[in-house]
């Protein structure tokens, strides 16, 4: 497997949380609320600016009903 930046994988963060939150109709409020996590971190993270940790990660794919690593995965 070809290594990945830490800037990569906040890139593919942002793309498949962006795509996964717009496919089910939620602002980001609604995620947020959803995850029990700040709407300023789901803003942040779907700009890749943020380093989320496991638990929020794990949060944040609770709420839209998937695995962690699909949040990470090309």
């Amino acid at each position: 497997m070809k290594r990945r930046t830490p800037a990569h994988t906040k890139r593919l963060l942002a793309r498949n949380l962006r795509r996964l939150r717009q496919q089910r109709a939620w602002s980001q409020h609604d995620l947020a609320d959803e995850a029990n996590v700040r709407q300023a971190l789901v803003s942040a993270l779907e700009v890749a600016k943020a380093n989320p940790t496991l638990e929020s990660l794990d949060k944040i794919a609770v709420a839209l009903n998937v695995g962690v690593a699909d949040l990470l995965l090309p």
